[in-house]
């Protein structure tokens, strides 16, 4: 069977959807992204179905919650038998591979002191490098470093503990790997096989540590960036959880120990970071016009989860479905196929692997939940539906760290633990956090940046119990279609 489509399949981890210039921000230098999506399909609306990584991944890889692959928490191993996109492409005589993160199982050195765990994911090529850092002997960012006479080092900022100068943006784990997907991609210009191609860049994860370099052109502004959007007392009537992030942040970026300057620098290196990337994204997209591969492959550029940056007085991710968490950027493009639109419909990621099927040809797989958007939103098909869904499905059980009281001794919480559940319309967001009898609740159209909680209030009880019901729908949508029904009884 002949593929005529490629894929090149770009994933950054921990982005917030307003860090580039195509989403709103003023402040990065993204000239490349933001042509792909001037050029292609770019989603206003995509969300993740977990704000952690690992089920997050899990999840848009299969196109089934996490709840459904029972990956549902950093750490954990994706169970053997879930399939992936990229084994079902690989099967259909797809070349597939991959350059950086893939955080399906533990990626622990204390566990995974080689290279963490996989199953038969369908990458014929694996160059594993979960983060830039040591801590594996399986490093391949690190073997390309030593390969050109580098190691990997990072310089204490001066002004701030929460900023460090990581490597030259030359020497970066982001350039390495487009520098792998720019030699495969040449590489396979000379045969007729389709591919599948998954940039998985670390950054802009946390630690904030931009090339110095990219961060300088930010020193002259740093007084114009925004400080994060929080104001005292806004996490009184919130679940525990969000509290104990303010005060007692476990990735060591404690809001309230913070300065302005310390605020200001953390997002600016973000900002660096993701500049970084921009620029790596448009030496992959002049690669595929030079190689005359551009008009014959989907590009998808996403995240898999968000990143709060202060946000409501958090850092980095949790239980937290505040639309930074949970609000990813999105892009297709494929100039000779698709339409360049703006879409404003409610996008899951678990809609990404039935896509990916529809628009290679290929069935879609038993057992998939999510639905797919190519005939309804990325060609145009006349007479689709002006609403692709109706609400959005997110979840956290207990997903990071496995065991909070290891975290936080003496924790009364400890024992239940942060579970939590979001059900997002175009309109309003609930949170339930189960186990703890409180929750979320949020009038996104009047406010839009989730300020004030009307859990509790009672002249919005008849919109709360309507956005219950729909959730526990959605809950019980995740429960797993297999194995499939073979007869009536």
């Amino acid at each position: 069977m002949q593929h005529p489509t490629n894929i090149l399949w770009i994933c950054s981890d921990q982005q917030r959807w307003d860090t580039l210039g195509c989403y709103g921000n003023r402040f990065v230098e993204t000239p490349n992204l933001d042509r792909l999506s001037g050029e292609g399909v770019h989603f206003e609306n995509a969300f993740c179905q977990s704000p952690i990584c690992t089920p997050s991944r899990a999840s848009f890889l299969t196109g089934r919650y996490p709840r459904t692959t029972r990956c549902r928490q950093n750490g954990q191993e994706i169970p053997e038998e879930e399939i992936l996109i990229t084994k079902i492409l690989s099967d259909s005589g797809y070349n597939c591979e991959l350059a950086g993160k893939f955080h399906l199982s533990p990626c622990n050195p204390s566990v995974c002191p080689e290279m963490e765990r996989r199953i038969n994911d369908g990458y014929e090529t694996f160059h594993w490098s979960h983060h830039s850092g040591t801590g594996w002997k399986t490093n391949a960012y690190h073997q390309w470093l030593k390969s050109r006479g580098k190691t990997y080092s990072e310089l204490p900022h001066p002004t701030s503990p929460h900023v460090s100068f990581g490597p030259n943006a030359e020497d970066h784990q982001t350039t390495w790997c487009a520098e792998t997907a720019i030699q495969f991609m040449k590489n396979q210009a000379q045969t007729k096989e389709p591919w599948l191609f998954s940039v998985n860049f670390f950054d802009p994860h946390h630690p904030f540590d931009a090339p110095e370099s990219l961060l300088e052109r930010y020193t002259p502004i740093l007084n114009e960036i925004p400080l994060p959007e929080y104001r005292d007392g806004e996490l009184n009537d919130k679940p525990p959880w969000q509290q104990r992030e303010h005060k007692q942040a476990y990735g060591g970026y404690p809001f309230d120990q913070m300065t302005d300057n310390d605020h200001r620098l953390v997002r600016a290196s973000y900002f660096a970071m993701c500049d970084l990337i921009d620029q790596q994204v448009g030496r992959m997209l002049d690669t595929l016009e030079e190689t005359g591969q551009r008009d014959n492959t989907l590009v998808v550029y996403m995240s898999d989860h968000g990143e709060m940056l202060g946000d409501h007085g958090i850092y980095l991710k949790g239980a937290h479905f505040y639309e930074p968490a949970v609000h990813v950027p999105l892009i297709f493009s494929q100039p000779a196929v698709l339409i360049p639109q703006q879409v404003t419909d409610l996008i899951e990621l678990t809609d990404l692997a039935p896509t990916f099927l529809d628009a290679v040809g290929l069935p879609h797989q038993t057992g998939m939940q999510g639905k797919s958007i190519w005939q309804r939103l990325l060609d145009g098909t006349p007479g689709a539906s002006s609403r692709h869904r109706m609400d959005i499905y997110s979840e956290y059980y207990n997903a990071m760290p496995a065991d909070w009281s290891s975290w936080h001794p003496g924790d009364k919480d400890s024992s239940i633990g942060d579970n939590a559940t979001m059900l997002r319309t175009e309109t309003h967001k609930l949170i339930v956090a189960h186990g703890h009898n409180s929750g979320e609740m949020y009038d996104l159209k009047n406010d839009p940046g989730e300020k004030q909680n009307l859990w509790n209030k009672t002249e919005h009880l008849v919109t709360q119990a309507d956005l219950l019901q729909r959730l526990t729908d959605r809950m019980a949508w995740t429960a797993d279609p297999l194995p499939e029904r073979k007869a009536i009884w």
